[in-house]
């Protein structure tokens, strides 16, 4: 049950575009957040509820060097809600692939006319 929260709370994190952006940015490089506020267009306070927000979910974690806030992603995090999240969409991924190809497979075929 635990894990199914944390995954509903990643996946909260995520449903902004913003935010999603924002971890796209800290994916290979940490970043300062005024420098990810600038990067995605918005208020330095605006980016800081947004990064918050990714903290919280784990997705994001957060350093202070001198007057900065650097952040960087959570691979180990990612790595863990990516795992679940195939966990529950494998198997059913394949079976819906497996019920469209018969589908097609079932269909009349149209005439081309000759």
């Amino acid at each position: 049950m635990a894990e199914q929260l944390a995954v509903d709370e990643t996946l909260r994190a995520l449903a902004h575009p913003a935010r999603r952006a924002m971890l796209q940015l800290v994916w290979d490089a940490e970043r300062s957040s005024s420098d990810l506020a600038d990067a995605v267009g918005m208020s330095r306070p605006a980016a800081s509820q947004h990064l918050k927000v990714l903290r919280e979910a784990g997705l994001v974690q957060m350093r202070i060097d001198g007057n900065q806030r650097l952040y960087r992603v959570d691979l180990e995090r990612l790595s863990a809600v990516r795992s679940q999240l195939e966990g529950f969409w494998g198997a059913r991924l394949g079976r819906l692939a497996a019920e469209v190809a018969y589908q097609r497979r079932q269909r009349p075929r149209r005439g081309g006319g000759a």
